[in-house]
């Protein structure tokens, strides 16, 4: 869904820029929205101010992060002289953007804010932001919000919550145009070429996006070659279900393979059971690291998908998964989901070991959100479950999980991400279930504990901190093996070309030199990506 803002940052326009000028000066219209982080770029926002039609001249994108003070932003915006300030609310900036709109009332009572999003266009009703607002825009605003700009300029008073309608991809304009060169150079930038998901899965705001629309293929094309011919080399596709139609796909993966070159990444979003024939046949030409699928397993239960109204064919996925790794040089990046009705600790760690075993680089354990607006709330009763009333809403306990064992699935989380899935542990962690009928989900899980009881944070852990906390929780597992692992580990730290081994890793404490790790560099590829190609990749045990 676009709402007003995907993720954002503070960016202004270079020396030269056609849009200096007036920028400098004050405007009537303000876009704006809080980012999460600094590195990704605005597509919302500029999907909105592409369609500002005859306003477009009178509007600016001023672009923040949550990292910034309430304060500070407000400062930037009021410099503007705003008559109406658009804010994208997320789940991850709505803390921060409640706060700076207490800041704005006070300052500026008179001006006009408008909200869209995701975390205001469902269960408005009784949200504290949505208090402070003048207008809610609901839904795919692209072209409401630009409406209810000119009404508000030309003195009308339009009611406060304003329902937008599916907009026909067709007609909105382009926004890749609104990208600049330190946009292209140096963030994420997203790209789509449709909109909304056939499937209904209960936890999943995207379930509500119906039907699937394409934007006109030849003119997204179009501007893809233009965004190629200025420089751009990182594509993210926020397509939800890129592979639903073959023929589509086939012909956007066939337009990067005839451009592609060293450097060139692409970052689609999968439908994992749908792989025919017609696309395997283009994905094997892609030189390795060059595309990132992104695969919504969510769960391997059937009784929990059937739960949740997620339809999976396992048979298909299972090959799908087992080709890309045999086959291709694709980064597989898989999502699970823990805290699901119907689904225990152990039922996790079954869907886990699975799916690890078909070696995807990449396992993203989240922890179950209640999005508002998604109907996963009618099973609270029957499961017993409670979420937190905060943002990000996370679930706190179900009838077959409890808090002590969602405490442990986000430290498991957070510590997994950190080493199965950075690429710097690709030899030496499947060590830790290599054992005949070992889990890779208790076995990780027992590590992950370790380091909780030692008081080791989830976040902010040195690079060498890692190898010598998972060293010393080997050699008082497998004293018997500590040669084996400092081998595995050295190896590991080489791996992506760092030229100096700790002395904790070598042999008599002596200082490693850099050798050959036989893995390959992947130059120009995002560095998590660039580790994994041509190591072992997955994790298979």
């Amino acid at each position: 869904m676009v709402g007003f803002a995907a993720l954002t940052t503070s960016c202004p326009p270079k020396a030269g820029d056609p849009r200096a000028d007036r920028d400098a000066g004050p405007v009537d219209i303000v876009l704006s929205t809080l980012n999460a982080r600094h590195l990704h770029a605005a597509f919302g926002l500029r999907c909105l101010m592409a369609n500002m039609g005859e306003l477009g001249d009178r509007a600016r994108i001023v672009e923040f992060d949550i990292n910034q003070r309430p304060l500070d932003i407000a400062e930037r915006i009021l410099a503007l002289r705003p008559r109406i300030l658009g804010l994208g609310i997320y789940i991850w900036n709505v803390r921060a953007s409640l706060e700076l709109l207490g800041v704005l009332r006070r300052l500026d009572p008179g001006l006009c804010v408008v909200l869209g999003g995701p975390e205001v266009s469902h269960e408005i009703d009784g949200q504290e932001i949505v208090g402070l607002a003048d207008h809610v825009v609901t839904g795919e605003a692209d072209l409401a919000f630009a409406e209810l700009c000119r009404r508000v300029l030309a003195g009308e008073r339009p009611p406060k919550v304003l329902a937008a309608p599916l907009p026909d991809p067709a007609r909105l304009a382009s926004p890749y145009g609104l990208y600049d060169d330190a946009d292209l150079a140096h963030r994420v930038v997203y790209v789509e070429a449709s909109r909304g998901c056939p499937f209904t899965c209960e936890f999943c705001l995207s379930s509500l996006d119906v039907p699937v629309r394409q934007f006109p293929l030849e003119s997204f094309l179009a501007d893809m070659q233009q965004l190629l011919g200025r420089g751009l080399r990182r594509f993210k596709f926020v397509d939800r279900t890129f592979n639903l139609h073959p023929l589509v796909s086939r012909r956007i993966m066939q337009f990067f393979l005839e451009r592609m070159e060293p450097g060139l990444f692409v970052h689609f979003e999968m439908v994992p059971d749908r792989l025919p024939e017609a696309l395997r046949e283009l994905i094997v030409r892609f030189p390795a690291g060059s595309l990132q699928f992104e695969v919504g397993i969510q769960t391997l239960d059937p009784a929990v998908e059937a739960l949740i109204g997620r339809r999976q064919d396992h048979g298909r996925m299972e090959d799908n998964l087992r080709w890309l790794r045999q086959h291709t040089g694709v980064h597989v990046h898989a999502d699970l989901i823990a805290g699901l009705p119907g689904e225990s600790m152990e039922g996790f760690g079954r869907g886990f070991d699975r799916l690890l075993g078909l070696g995807p680089q990449e396992v993203q354990v989240g922890i179950l959100k209640r999005l508002r607006g998604t109907p996963i709330i009618r099973h609270d009763a029957e499961w017993g479950m409670l979420y937190s009333p905060a943002p990000p809403y996370e679930v706190l306990r179900t009838r077959l999980m409890t808090f002590e064992d969602l405490a442990r699935m986000r430290r498991f989380a957070a510590f997994w991400d950190l080493y199965g899935n950075s690429g710097n542990f690709i030899r030496a962690l499947p060590m830790l279930w290599r054992e005949p009928g070992a889990s890779a989900f208790a076995s990780f899980l027992a590590f992950s504990d370790h380091l909780h009881a030692r008081g080791v944070q989830t976040s902010g852990i040195a690079l060498n901190r890692q190898y010598e906390l998972l060293l010393a929780y080997a050699t008082g597992r497998w004293p018997g093996d500590v040669a084996g692992w400092r081998e595995a580990l050295a190896e590991d730290y080489r791996g992506p070309g760092r030229r100096d081994v700790p002395p904790f890793l070598t042999p008599e404490g002596t200082q490693g030199r850099r050798k050959d790790s036989g893995r390959g560099d992947g130059p120009g590829l995002p560095m998590r990506q660039a580790r994994h190609v041509g190591g072992a990749g997955g994790h298979r045990g």
